[in-house]
């Protein structure tokens, strides 16, 4: 064996350092065991990790070449997303125009302290499906399954924080890949609507018999796409961490208790701080169509412009105060309306009528980690999916009486801590109004910078990139 050099000492002692100083920082000892590999990799070189340089073939060596440094580059992509940091895309206009479609984020998972992966066996840059070229299929293997933990971050959650988290109503998908980006729930739901003409009359009905009307309702939904597998395909389960990843603004801490009035959000009674950039639709009145120059100068998307009749004089329109006051000073402008948005049956809860809408909508007291709830069949509706789901805990009804675990439970005390999730397109965002809270273990990380921006209706020498939104941070257009 070959002496080591005073070079690959320092080397050595420089990775050995940082790499106990990264496995303190995220409480796996369990990692001890790379150590030897490292510095035998550094100092006594027992194992011929560059075997394939002896290689005679200069064929051979390239290909070995090239699949060491790819390797090399996945290990490294794997971790540093696992820990550091991540890429999204915006893909729709749930936050406009806060952040726009197209706009592609550099999002700090040490911002409120990386999980650690909860199915730590996945191909990197995947999230849960293998690209089409290798074949679809899942990118990740089911097991082993560890159970949450978070490291250490430079922060929480704050108040009207924009936050990357995985979607809450992911855990059960349906395989065919016309519906599996759908809520499962929201569609076992719709589909019960049609099939029934209706939700359940429930209003007069004590909360016992309310509780057996929806389940018998819901039901109808489940079981006719588990009836219909080749429309829908079969039905599967994700864990936490491989569920979509969505991005809105955090509107609700935990222990607080939210309320919408007239599109205003109210925590604990005093009124939210609206985004400088919130929407909302308005009915837009006009003697002719909209100039293609002006709605690309208002921001106005051809996705929104979907929303007009034939004649482009009458447009349902998601806006922000500046561009109604822009819309209202032009001549051609006849009126433009708010829109007051009418109560929503698919609203959360699934399994509960409370006659609220997403403009109106509340109250509700959002889960803190220690806090106690006291239950009851009216209240149950609320808080019985982070029981059961959330927090795996054994919940059922018998002749009136809750049962959790198989004892008969009066209150609940929470394990995690609960967040309440809005778009700043309020009346165009697929949020916590539609599927509830969001628990802690599926928060991702905070977007910190807009690294990219592709305008999906320009082209790619007619102002495709937003170059003024580059390399912005995100909360410049809060």
């Amino acid at each position: 064996m070959k002496k080591a050099s005073r070079k690959q000492w320092i080397k050595c002692i420089v990775v050995l350092v940082l790499y106990l100083a990264f496995l303190y920082w995220i409480k796996s000892w369990w990692g001890l065991v790379v150590v030897p590999f490292l510095f035998d990799a550094y100092i006594t070189k027992l194992v011929p990790w560059a075997w394939w340089k002896s290689l005679k073939s200069n064929f051979w060596r390239s290909v070995m070449s090239w699949v060491d440094a790819i390797v090399f580059a996945l290990v490294g992509v794997y971790f540093a997303n696992l820990y550091w940091f991540q890429n999204y895309t915006i893909p729709s206009s749930s936050l406009e125009k806060s952040l726009l479609v197209g706009d592609y984020l550099y999002v700090s998972k040490v911002a409120y302290g990386p999980r650690k992966p909860i199915t730590p066996l996945t191909m990197p840059l995947t999230q849960h499906t293998m690209p089409k070229w290798l074949g679809g299929g899942k990118s990740y293997i089911e097991k082993p399954r560890w159970s949450y933990k978070r490291v250490a971050g430079w922060g929480r959650i704050k108040q009207n924080d924009i936050v990357v988290f995985n979607y809450p109503t992911g855990d059960t998908i349906v395989t065919n890949p016309q519906y599996a980006a759908k809520d499962y729930y929201k569609l076992a739901s719709d589909i019960s609507e049609l099939l029934c003409g209706g939700y359940p009359a429930t209003d007069s009905l004590p909360a016992w018999e309310e509780r057996q009307a929806y389940e018998r309702f819901l039901a109808k939904g489940r079981k006719y796409i588990a009836d219909n597998e080749r429309v829908f395909g079969s039905i599967d389960s994700r864990p936490a961490d491989r569920r979509e990843n969505y991005v809105k603004r955090c509107v609700g801490l935990p222990g607080q208790t939210l309320e919408i009035r007239d599109r205003i959000i109210y925590l604990d009674g005093v009124a939210n701080k609206e985004p400088d950039n919130v929407q909302y639709f308005y009915q837009v009145v006009t003697t002719r169509p909209i100039p293609e120059r002006l709605s690309h100068e208002l921001g106005i998307s051809q996705e929104d412009l979907r929303g007009r009749n034939a004649a482009g004089t009458l447009y349902y329109l998601p806006l922000t105060s500046r561009m109604v006051d822009d819309l209202r000073r032009r001549d051609f402008v006849e009126s433009v309306t708010l829109m007051p948005q009418e109560t929503d049956g698919g609203l959360y809860p699934l399994n509960k009528r409370t006659g609220w809408s997403i403009d109106n909508y509340g109250p509700l007291w959002i889960p803190a980690k220690g806090a106690t709830v006291q239950l009851t069949l009216d209240n149950l509706p609320f808080y019985e999916r982070p029981i059961r789901v959330y927090e795996g805990n054994d919940l059922e009804v018998r002749d009136g009486v809750i049962y959790i675990n198989g004892q008969a439970a009066t209150s609940y005390t929470f394990r995690m801590d609960y967040y309440w999730m809005q778009g700043d397109n309020r009346h165009n965002s697929l949020d916590s109004r539609y599927w509830g809270f969001v628990p802690e273990d599926h928060i991702v990380g905070k977007p910190r910078f807009i690294w990219l921006s592709l305008d999906k209706d320009r082209g790619l020498f007619n102002g495709k990139i937003r170059w003024k939104r580059l390399f912005t941070g995100v909360g410049k257009y809060n």
